[in-house]
């Protein structure tokens, strides 16, 4: 393999991104005319940006969303990741056959992207999501159209980064889809079109859960730098990871905007590091507790936690004028009245798996030539509301949208090797700086 590795406030917001009102955020993966491209006539070529877990998935499922899609590329910073994803990708995958990947193919290092990026119809970005905005820039600017995994980014500063290229990407007539699957799951799909009837009144309140047990832990290795250890235990580092609220809870607060059509005006909330103390979990919280206020009253309740041992739960529950909702990942999907009269109960015995179906909307898009997908800004406000919610846990104050969107510290570095300073440092005792509410300004 190739080894490469080289030593606004909110009214600009809403400017750039018109999507954002209620009718933008039910619409934004659909453009408002479907426009026809350049048609890719044979083969559709993708190009994979981040080789772990993830990006194996959702080359997978590429690979599978139609017959002409073949892997050309693939780059990562780590040989091993990538070498395991090309194992499983050749030896595990009933599409093998559509894998056209070889030695000088594969790249390796911190500009790897580059090099994958420039032989590809179609990139799937899926590195940490702090390396999103700079690899999703590129992509635009190449005329590459994009599957990105969610969060879109870790700060404010990616978050505008990735605005940006969202606009490129529109006036090229580029489809962009962003790994928020609900958007393509059809228990979800149904409950929304069930609301925008009002068939339980307006929205009044809700509570997003995302409450488990955790991730995977990276045992630090002595012959690694301290760049290579974060960046291979990236979960637990925020400039990396954003911490589990933007990471894995994105898809419960994502809902909650698209439900209600909106972004709040502000979040409070708390939280803290009760069980996971040790030098092994970086920086984050191991749970976050905020109440976000939507523009017209509403108030989300979010709740996520990582704590082994304790209840689960990963659900959205909304209540409406007339009624309420339960609706989870699992396809269930459950609408009462008021007086406990069931509206809608959602059969999914027949449902596509909606990290299949997201991949199968966008290749069909792409193959008929057509300008269908849009999910930028939808991905981009939700990566941004749960960063809201971070800061307001970080500080344990209330912030709003405006505080927010004028917060302009970099969390994340320009990166060229794993010999370069990593953004935090343990201490004398292997421990990292921790935000501390009433002391944390933002986080």
């Amino acid at each position: 393999m190739k080894n490469h590795q080289k030593k606004l406030n909110r009214r600009s917001f809403l400017e750039h991104s018109a999507k954002i009102t209620a009718a933008g955020i039910l619409m934004s993966r659909l453009p408002a005319a479907s426009k026809k491209l350049i048609k890719i006539e044979g083969e559709i070529k993708v190009a994979l940006v981040g080789c772990g877990g993830r990006g194996t998935g959702a080359a997978a499922q590429a690979l599978a969303a139609d017959p002409d899609v073949r892997l050309v590329a693939m780059a990562d910073v780590f040989v091993d990741r990538a070498e395991e994803c090309f194992s499983s990708l050749s030896e595990k995958n009933e599409h093998s056959d559509r894998l056209s990947v070889n030695e000088e193919t594969v790249f390796i290092g911190f500009d790897a992207y580059k090099k994958a990026i420039d032989m590809a119809d179609v990139v799937i970005l899926t590195t940490p999501p702090a390396f999103r905005p700079v690899h999703f820039q590129y992509a635009i600017m190449k005329n590459k159209h994009v599957f990105m995994e969610k969060p879109v980014a870790t700060d404010v500063a990616g978050i505008k980064q990735v605005l940006a290229a969202g606009k490129a990407a529109r006036q090229k007539k580029l489809n962009v889809v962003v790994g928020l699957q609900r958007h393509y799951q059809r228990n979800y799909r149904s409950v929304k079109k069930l609301i925008d009837r009002k068939r339980i009144g307006n929205l009044v309140s809700g509570q997003v859960y995302w409450n488990s047990g955790g991730v995977w832990v990276k045992p630090r290795k002595p012959q690694q730098t301290e760049l290579e250890y974060q960046m291979r235990n990236w979960y637990y580092f925020n400039w990396l990871c954003g911490d589990h609220i933007v990471e894995q809870h994105i898809h419960n607060i994502d809902v909650a905007n698209w439900f209600i059509g909106a972004v709040p005006v502000s979040a409070q909330g708390m939280g803290g590091r009760e069980v996971r103390t040790g030098p092994d979990h970086g920086q984050i919280y191991d749970h976050h507790f905020v109440e976000f206020t939507y523009p017209n009253g509403q108030i989300i309740s979010s709740q996520c936690r990582h704590q082994k041992g304790c209840m689960n739960r990963v659900e959205e529950v909304f209540q409406g004028e007339k009624g309420s909702i339960v609706v989870n990942s699992s396809h269930y999907g459950l609408m009462k009245s008021r007086k406990g009269r069931v509206i809608y109960n959602h059969d999914g015995e027949n449902d596509i798996n909606p990290y299949q179906q997201e991949h199968n909307e966008l290749f069909a898009a792409i193959k008929a030539g057509e300008y269908k997908m849009d999910d930028t800004d939808l991905g981009a406000t939700s990566t941004m509301t749960a960063i809201l919610g971070r800061m307001a846990t970080y500080s344990g104050q209330i912030i709003t949208w405006d505080q927010a969107m004028g917060f302009n510290h970099k969390l994340v570095p320009e990166l060229h090797s794993f010999n370069d300073n990593a953004p935090v440092q343990p201490d004398k005792n292997g421990q990292y700086p921790i935000p501390v509410p009433g002391v944390t300004q933002f986080g």
